[in-house]
Parts: C-alpha cells; sequence; structure tokens
C-alpha cells in the first residue's frame, strides 16, 4: 500500500470525524463463554481461542494465557500502527519483527504476598526494523506509534474500568 492509497482511504473518515464527531464512538466488544474446566472461550472472529490458567498458575499450558493474549494485542496494534505510520510518511520498511515482553510476579495472582502487585510490573515493545530510513526518520516513527496505537496508550493512561456481574434467571432457585 502506498501512501497515497492510505490517505484516499482514510480521508473520507477523517471528514466524517471531524464534521460529526459522534461517528468516531465505536464500542469494541470481546465475548467468551465459561468452560467446564478452569478455563473461558474467545470467539476473536478469526479462530475460537480457549484461555485458561498459565503454568506458573496451575495450567497445563495446552491453553492460551489471558496475559499472553494482551501481549499479543500489544504486537498485533503497535506492528499494524507502525506500517501504517511508515507508509504515511514515506518510510519504507523492508522487513521487520516486533517483540513484546512481560515482567509477572505470580505471587500477587495466586495471593501469596500482599506486596506482589496482580498484572505485569513491565512492559517492554520493541521493534527490529530492516530499512534504511535515517534516525530522525525512526524517532518519528517511535513517536507516532506511541501517539496511534490504541493497546499502547490503553496501557500507558488506563481507562475508567468497571466489573458487574449479571446473574441469570437460573440461578434463583
Amino acid at each position: 500500500m502506498t501512501a497515497d492509497e492510505l490517505k484516499s482511504l482514510q480521508a473520507p473518515l477523517k471528514q466524517q470525524y471531524q464534521s460529526d464527531p459522534n461517528t468516531a464512538l465505536v464500542t469494541l466488544r470481546a465475548e467468551g463463554r465459561l468452560g467446564d474446566q478452569v478455563s473461558c472461550s474467545i470467539n476473536t472472529g478469526r479462530a475460537l481461542v480457549e484461555a485458561g490458567l498459565h503454568p506458573a498458575t496451575g495450567g497445563t499450558g495446552e491453553l492460551a494465557c489471558s496475559g499472553d493474549m494482551l501481549l499479543e494485542a500489544l504486537v498485533a496494534c503497535a506492528g499494524v500502527t507502525l506500517k501504517a505510520v511508515a507508509t504515511a510518511i514515506g518510510v519504507i520498511v523492508r522487513q521487520g519483527s516486533v517483540l513484546v515482553e512481560g515482567d509477572l510476579d505470580f505471587r500477587g495472582t495466586l495471593g501469596v504476598a500482599k506486596d506482589a502487585p496482580v498484572g505485569f510490573r513491565a512492559i517492554r515493545l520493541t521493534f527490529n526494523l530492516d530499512t534504511d530510513a535515517t534516525t530522525e526518520q525512526v524517532e518519528t516513527l517511535i513517536k507516532l506509534t506511541k501517539r496511534y496505537c490504541v493497546i499502547y496508550q490503553t496501557l500507558q493512561q488506563p481507562p475508567a474500568l468497571a466489573l458487574g456481574i449479571q446473574l441469570s434467571d437460573s440461578n434463583y432457585q
């Protein structure tokens, strides 16, 4: 895809969102179904993924770990964002890879140590690029990828989060 093709795809959307900001508000949705074991199946729209316990919490490693899925979402989002930015600003990336690493202390998840956090302590995102881009262009790629990557921004500036439970009628006897 060329910069002009990308701009022509995005231009009508940008114009629409400027003239009617409400059309830019979209609610993304993910759903899952609790499994018989300690698991939950998620339909990604492309495949059914069954998530379960990480081996560090008693899982077998045969099911997807939700922590891995979070990191995979960051890889996907950051990779797509970087490619879109590179295309838009005319930087040629011949090849590349994205690596995300996240550090967890499972003592928090298992309630072993109250001072151990539940969740990632640190997440590192690294691109390995084959490009002739100048240092200035690479800095621009990094800056704009950080700015426009939805998952990166969500992790960096967490949104308000709510948890609720809706009981089915079968629970009332």
